[in-house]
């Protein structure tokens, strides 16, 4: 932002203070500085003449000879300009002079002739005069003569380019920026009391304001001015303007230009007679209805922005640019002049769908104070009485229904020394505070009444924050870091996590990370049955699009994204493992969070089958010392294979499933080889993890081995049988081996043959034929009992 230091200095005195001392300083504060401006700088040594004799020149007959007077030296100068006469008053460069880009001015001889200097135009000497002719530029009659034309023009001005945080919306004013120059330099404020000059008439009776969605616009304030009268702003006007970045218009214009930058507060001026209706609404769009606005431009709108109409058209976007219908123009003789709060999210999207931002939208969408809106109005008027450009008629129209109020925050003196490493006595603080506008309640604990304008002060530390840049970062000692130190290291869990991820790396899986916000149209292309606990999601409020709108439930569907991406670049064999989160909300209603599960999912496909992932996790759980494990069919998960999965037990507690994805499903994701998944509920294997392992000397006494074939019905499972060995050969077991399973003609029809090798240990003696005839026997029993098998002779 662009701050005159002439302007500023009209609201607390820093006149004395050197330009780029004033920068620094600021800068320090917290106002960064990014330029200091010197107006005039590369103008030296042009001063006022006066025209005394214009002869043609002897050799040239579009040259003329002029004599002038600059101050008590007489000047020859040649020139071919043609619109100075004798008598006019001129800015003139002088041999050695310097002008706006680089320009510089010697002396000479043309056509023969000795020019001494160079009158000068407006546009050579750096200016931006409205309407100016072509030519040398004609000073007033009564400027005094050999004057550096700096002084006369005002061409001596500082301006200084601040760098304005978005968190800091206030400083995008000149009495914002005031506020923060009076903090620093512990100067004066003077914001100068408005006085507003307006008949005895009631803007009721003219116009009448309705806000229909006042979530978008909290507050709206209209004030009328007839008998207007549109022509050129006066010079300091324009000045002040054109310092500050603005091309100057016309009066009206330029003055809600002048509050917007003064007051931070955008305004907008409607042409009063074309408002139909007499009446203004403040309303939502409607989709597809179209406005065009001040740049000729057509624009189509949706319903989520805000319009400014009335009874039958629509006047403006609301915060961003007005409409070509109710412009201000020269033949304009009443003026509605509006002030309104907007919501800024409201204005930021507006602006970026509709494709332009202006110096008003930048400011809403960054949240202006609210109740700045009457004052900016009311000063607004009053320069529109000041300068004689209208009739104000009395009242104003003030839309405020919910008005923000200061609000308190708690700070601890000692809290806020010992957070900043200062020393700084209550009554210093207290009187940085009051200096920044924020009234300090005294009190058992101290509250900081925060103004509306600083929205960006919530907590203590903003307030150290504010103590510590105008006590002066510089004035706040250096120190060692101190207090006591802890080593650093992984908790357990990290541990066991760590641990997980080098297993199955070491197995050939290859870690995957996804995005947790996902697609809901995953869920049916998974499967999952439309009443499922698994559909209950938490929704994002603002997504990126459609594809990542809800947080997941399940991390399968990002398995197949992987799978179906490796498989679509002709990687023909994949192995892969994610630990992520899911994200499932509580049944609490009031509950603000979801509950975060940690899940392990691999997924393979290629030349692997149902035993290989099933050999994976084996290999994790007796890794993380999992020993009670089990997998049970499963058959009515619609995500897998119906023949071909199994839910997977730790101590009798589901903790996932693994399968083969059914074959639709591979189907939807463009995946023609089997696939296998498996997803697991990670805390839960945190949970049973035990690796801490226990160590027993090498066995002293022989083992025995038996061998058993056995034939069992075809539904039995291996592991059935396996529970039967362990449970009743008790501690003599020392290991099972399944090394054969047959089926053929000497078979019979739905058994199956398998074929076990059992080892016997004992840890006390060695084992007899007896002992070992006994236990074997039992096993082989129990099987036939509860299993139907039969021993293979």
């Amino acid at each position: 932002m662009l701050v005159p230091l002439k302007w500023l200095n009209s609201y607390v005195k820093i006149n004395d203070i050197n330009p780029e001392v004033f920068a620094d300083e600021m800068t320090m504060s917290g106002s960064k500085v990014e330029e200091v401006i010197e107006t005039g700088k590369e103008i030296t040594n042009v001063v006022t003449a006066k025209v005394l004799k214009v002869d043609r020149h002897p050799d040239a007959d579009k040259l003329v000879v002029c004599q002038l007077n600059a101050g008590g030296e007489s000047i020859q100068i040649v020139t071919g300009a043609d619109n100075m006469k004798e008598g006019d008053i001129v800015p003139v460069a002088l041999h050695g002079s310097t002008l706006p880009g680089g320009v510089k001015i010697k002396k000479g001889k043309l056509r023969g002739v000795e020019s001494n200097g160079m009158m000068c135009s407006a546009t050579e000497l750096g200016l931006e005069i409205k309407d100016a002719v072509h030519g040398i530029h004609i000073l007033p009659e009564n400027t005094p003569l050999g004057v550096d034309i700096k002084e006369i023009l005002g061409l001596n001005s500082v301006i200084i380019d601040f760098e304005i945080t978005s968190n800091r919306p206030d400083c995008l004013s000149i009495i914002g920026m005031a506020r923060e120059a009076s903090a620093t330099f512990n100067r004066e404020l003077k914001i100068p009391e408005i006085k507003v000059t307006e008949n005895s008439g009631d803007i009721n009776k003219y116009i009448e304001i309705e806000v229909a969605d006042k979530d978008l616009c909290p507050r709206y304030v209209a004030r009328l001015v007839k008998n207007v009268k549109i022509k050129e702003s006066p010079e300091w006007l324009k000045e002040r303007l054109i310092e500050a970045g603005v091309r100057p218009i016309s009066n009206i214009v330029d003055i809600t230009n002048y509050v917007m930058l003064e007051y931070g507060q955008p305004l907008h001026a409607f042409d009063y007679d074309t408002i139909e209706g007499k009446k203004i609404i403040v309303r939502r769009a409607k989709k597809g209805e179209k406005i065009t606005t001040l740049d000729g431009k057509e624009k189509t709108l949706d319903d989520s922005m805000l319009l400014i109409t009335d009874a039958k058209k629509a006047l403006g976007v609301a915060g961003v640019m007005g409409g070509e219908n109710s412009e201000v123009k020269d033949s304009t003789t009443s003026i509605l002049f509006e002030a309104a709060n907007f919501n800024g999210t409201s204005i930021r999207l507006t602006a970026k769908t509709l494709g332009f931002r202006t110096e008003a939208s930048s400011r809403f969408e960054k949240g202006i104070d609210p109740n700045v809106a009457i004052s900016a109005v009311n000063r607004a008027v009053e320069l529109v009485a000041e300068l004689d450009a209208g009739e104000v008629v009395g009242g104003a129209i003030d839309k405020y229904d919910n008005k923000l109020e200061p609000w308190t925050i708690d700070i601890s003196i000692e809290r806020i020394n010992k957070f900043l490493g200062t020393d700084i006595s209550g009554d210093d603080m207290i009187k940085i505070l009051h200096s920044l506008d924020i009234e300090v309640i005294p009190g058992d604990v101290l509250k900081a009444k925060i103004p509306t304008f600083r929205s960006d002060l919530e907590l203590e530390v903003d307030i150290a924050e504010e103590i510590a840049r105008i006590y002066g970062y510089d004035n706040i000692k250096t120190t060692l870091i101190r207090g006591e130190t802890t080593q650093g290291g992984k908790n357990e869990e990290q541990k066991i996590e760590d641990r997980t991820k080098t297993v199955l790396a070491a197995a050939g899986l290859y870690e995957a990370i996804t995005y947790s916000f996902v697609s809901e149209t995953n869920f049916d292309k998974v499967n999952i049955p439309e009443d499922s606990s698994l559909r209950n999601v938490v929704r994002i409020l603002n997504p990126l699009g459609e594809e990542m709108s809800i947080m997941r439930t399940t991390v399968i569907p990002s398995m197949m994204e992987v799978i179906s991406r490796n498989y679509s670049r002709k990687i023909e064999n994949g192995q892969f493992f994610e630990i992520g989160r899911v994200y499932l909300p509580l049944e609490d209603k009031t509950a603000k969070l979801p509950n975060e599960k940690k899940m392990l999912c691999m997924g393979m496909y290629g030349s692997v089958d149902f035993y290989d992932i099933k050999g994976v996790i084996e290999l994790l759980f007796k890794e993380l010392g999992i020993s009670k494990y089990d997998f049970v069919r499963e058959s009515e998960n619609p995500t897998f294979h119906s023949g071909k999965t199994a839910k997977i037990l730790i101590k009798n507690k589901e903790v996932g499933v693994v399968g083969e994805i059914h074959p639709d499903i591979q189907e939807r994701y463009d995946i023609p080889v089997s696939v296998y998944i498996c997803e697991l509920d990670y805390d839960m294997i945190l949970a049973n993890c035990e690796l801490e392992r226990k160590f027993k000397s090498l066995p002293k006494y022989p083992a025995v081995e038996r061998d058993m074939a056995l034939l069992i019905p075809d539904e039995v499972m291996v592991g059935q049988i396996e529970e039967i060995v362990k449970a009743k050969g008790g501690e003599l077991v020392e290991s099972i081996k399944l090394f054969d399973v047959y089926k053929g003609k000497q078979i019979p029809e739905n058994k199956k043959s398998v074929a076990y090798s059992i080892t016997y240990r004992s840890e006390n003696k060695t084992l007899t034929d007896d002992e070992v005839n006994k236990v074997h026997d039992q096993i082989i029993k129990t099987i036939e009992q509860k299993l139907g098998g039969q021993l293979r002779m």
